[in-house]
């Protein structure tokens, strides 16, 4: 709904230079930015935790955390902010890459919290959620992917770059969606702990997606997918 034709009255024409006006008025909606959005995998957690707040980083996923943050910083782009889903695990990964963006702002949601999107297909024998847990979750998830994956505004001027922290289940289902790729399929991907995904939305709509669960900054020893 950002096409600019979406965006006016078309009704609401003058009728001597309808077609000018017109042609005016969709320039002003259009877009003139490029949205850089990345897609962080929270690092490696205590999953014995009965309880989110139980659910820390372990000291190895406060080490991917550093290596993570390190990242972002050495690419040289100027951050807009991050965005990081409420859960604890993606709480602290946050504050640990936010130590290598100074002056970053960051903004809580509960949008993006873990959960199960949509039945995967096929299906998969180890993890068999309940069905209202799909439509609780899934609901929650593709409000997150409409809230948050979209074309620039048209007021934006300059590209703007993006932090996300959040989940696996969340940002393999946001990929799907972005790349208009059947969501069913979310769960044949793999994420490792404190990834990297890269998106990019041009002012058109374009959808192109640069890296998917990238760690090569991280030594063998360090990656993990728990």
């Amino acid at each position: 709904r950002r096409e600019p034709l979406a965006l006016i009255n078309v009704k609401k024409k003058n009728e001597e230079t309808g077609e000018e006006e017109l042609a005016s008025r969709l320039d002003h909606c259009k877009a003139k930015a490029t949205r850089h959005i990345f897609l962080i995998r929270h690092s490696q957690y205590n999953l014995d935790g009965r309880a989110d707040k139980d659910r820390t980083l372990t000291p190895l996923g406060r080490e991917q955390a550093e290596l993570t943050g390190h990242r972002l910083a050495s690419l040289g782009l100027k951050f807009d902010q991050i965005i990081h889903s409420s859960m604890t695990r993606a709480t602290e990964t946050t504050e640990i890459i936010s130590k290598h963006l100074p002056g970053v702002k960051k903004i809580s949601t509960d949008l993006l919290r873990e959960g199960a999107p949509i039945e995967p297909d096929p299906p998969v024998s180890h993890w068999k959620p309940e069905a209202v847990q799909y439509y609780e979750d899934g609901a929650r998830i593709e409000a997150a992917f409409r809230n948050f994956i979209h074309r620039a505004d048209a007021k934006q001027e300059e590209d703007s770059y993006e932090i996300f922290v959040c989940h696996a289940n969340v940002i393999r289902y946001i990929v799907c969606r972005a790349l208009q790729f059947p969501p069913e399929g979310w769960l044949r991907m793999s994420l490792n702990n404190g990834s990297i995904t890269h998106l990019v939305i041009r002012p058109n709509g374009r959808v192109a997606l640069r890296t998917l669960g990238d760690t090569g900054f991280m030594p063998p020893d360090k990656i993990t997918r728990t």
